[in-house]
């Protein structure tokens, strides 16, 4: 998912059936006031359909509710809108839930399996250039009978149940939604742990606790208030000015390498993070970086370490893989081929492509994204250094970023990533499998055969080998470029809790684990 999130735990497993469950939330003190969080990540769309990013998706599973979802630090999926779900073959191409009883819409409706097959439907059906309709690539059709909801994959897909549980699987009121286009507007019919009371796009989103919510979260949370902000010093005015009470993702790196956790005045959460920041680059035939010996080029120009020094003062960690550290199948293929800068190599490689020295190439970014803009200048200065190339840069706002490369009209773009779910599976067919979400018009029929095997695990582990694999290849195609793996880091007021469990790399965003203390 573009753009930040905590630690995922290796040896992961699918749930071949899921029960119900619900795990309590941490227990509240004072009245009902409303807890402030500042964010950089904003929402693309407010309609499940039109957005796959992680400030949509972060807002997504508060407000609306997926059959399935992820308990805190958990690594399979568990009961929310369903209270059971399972493969009913052997094969994985047949995933069945029951819903549960008594959820229903702002509305008053009562979901049923038909909002179900509805929500997944129009997905697939508008198929929205910054949707997630690519996730479900293995989705063929789906079928509703009362409170049975039937998915039939047109392959063995052990990771269905995960990509169920996330943003994309939220699900909506059919008689509320369109099912040709996105619904516009800002209201939102769903039936997740809150309701949105009010929402100002790049301003703020006002949360109530939700009466009528059932499913995986037990109990109430407080009332928040998520208020955006276009860039990190943006937030970071907003934090110190006390505007808010919590701020995570992002403050400026120079904030959090220097954030003090023995500040009696606030709590500092820090952990391993599960986002990635990958160069990507558009390999289309028409395009500078066509040719696989110009990208491999770059690879030899690229310094990870300079970068996350000085752009990042250390708070992030040079990245040398597609899947990031912590995950199965990571490996370090990138500096297995390219270990250090060496622009000799460079200068023989696009020697033997016969192109016109300096290559020319647009490097898009998104203004007010992290340090994107510094990135982008830093890159720029390592690869002209060399004479070989001749970057030009362009900053967009965030959605019309998201426009450009969905249209194909940039040669190289940087953008984060962070874990739809916990599975190396969210690092392979998302970012390298043909028709990606990042669309660089990359398609390897070895990459794409190694991905399909990698979904015929029940037991994740046994993956591990067609992701290093897929790696391997990745390195020698360079359709895209790791850069760099970062830390999660979340920072509240002193008398405000549960700052440790907002975010685990799971993709859900747990607004109602914070408390007043």
């Amino acid at each position: 998912m573009r753009s930040v999130r905590i630690r995922i735990l290796a040896g992961l497993l699918v749930l071949a059936a899921v029960g119900v469950g619900a795990w309590q939330l941490l227990p509240s003190k004072g009245d009902a006031k409303t807890i402030t969080v500042g964010t950089t990540d904003g929402v693309t769309s407010l309609d499940p359909a039109g957005a796959y990013d992680a400030g949509s998706w972060a807002l997504f599973s508060n407000v609306f509710q997926s059959l399935l979802t992820f308990a805190p630090g958990g690594t399979a999926p568990v009961a929310d809108a369903a209270k059971s779900c399972a493969f009913v073959r052997g094969d994985l191409t047949t995933y069945r839930c029951e819903l549960r009883d008594g959820l229903t819409f702002p509305s008053g409706r009562t979901m049923n399996a038909e909002d179900v097959k509805y929500s997944f439907d129009r997905i697939l059906k508008i198929k929205a250039p910054v949707g997630p309709a690519s996730l479900f690539g293995t989705l063929g059709s789906v079928d509703a009978d009362g409170m049975t909801v039937t998915f039939h994959l047109t392959s063995p897909d052990a990771t269905f149940p995960f990509k169920v549980a996330t943003g994309a699987g939220s699900i909506v009121d059919h008689t509320a939604y369109p099912a040709g286009k996105l619904r516009t507007g800002d209201r939102v019919d769903g039936t997740g742990p809150y309701t949105l009371t009010s929402y100002t796009k790049d301003r703020d989103a006002v949360l109530a606790p939700s009466r009528h919510y059932r499913g995986a979260v037990s109990g109430t949370g407080k009332p928040v208030e998520l208020r955006y902000y276009a860039t990190p010093e943006a937030l970071d005015t907003a934090w110190k000015d006390k505007q808010v009470e919590v701020a995570t993702d992002q403050l400026p790196p120079g904030v959090l390498a220097g954030l003090n956790p023995s500040d009696p005045t606030q709590r500092v959460y820090e952990a391993d993070g599960s986002e990635t920041r990958n160069l990507y680059f558009n390999t289309r035939a028409d395009k500078p970086l066509h040719e696989p010996k110009v990208r491999r080029a770059i690879a030899w120009l690229i310094d990870r370490e300079r970068l996350a020094a000085t752009v990042y003062d250390g708070t992030v960690d040079p990245l040398y893989s597609l899947i990031p550290a912590g995950l199965t199948g990571h490996t370090a293929s990138f500096f297995d081929d390219y270990p250090k800068p060496d622009p000799e190599k460079a200068r023989q490689l696009l020697t033997q492509a016969g192109v016109s020295l300096p290559v020319h190439f647009t490097y898009g970014y998104a203004e007010g994204r992290g340090a994107g803009e510094q990135e982008g200048a830093e890159i720029k200065k390592e690869l002209e250094a060399s004479g070989l190339f001749k970057v030009t840069l362009k900053g967009y706002e965030w959605t019309a970023f998201q426009k450009q490369w969905a249209s194909g009209r940039l040669d190289a773009y940087a953008v984060g990533w962070v874990a739809d779910f916990p599975d190396p599976d969210t690092f392979g067919a998302a970012l390298v499998g043909t028709g990606s979400a990042m669309n660089t018009g990359y398609s390897s029929k070895t990459v794409d055969r190694l991905i399909e095997d990698s979904r015929r695990f029940a037991e994740r582990a046994e993956a591990d080998q067609d992701f290093r694999s897929v790696q391997q290849t990745v390195a020698q195609d360079v359709p895209v470029l790791p850069l760099w793996q970062a830390k999660e880091y979340v920072v509240t007021t002193e008398d405000v809790g549960g700052g440790q469990y907002l975010s685990d790399g799971t993709g859900v965003f747990r607004l109602w684990s914070l408390t007043a203390l």
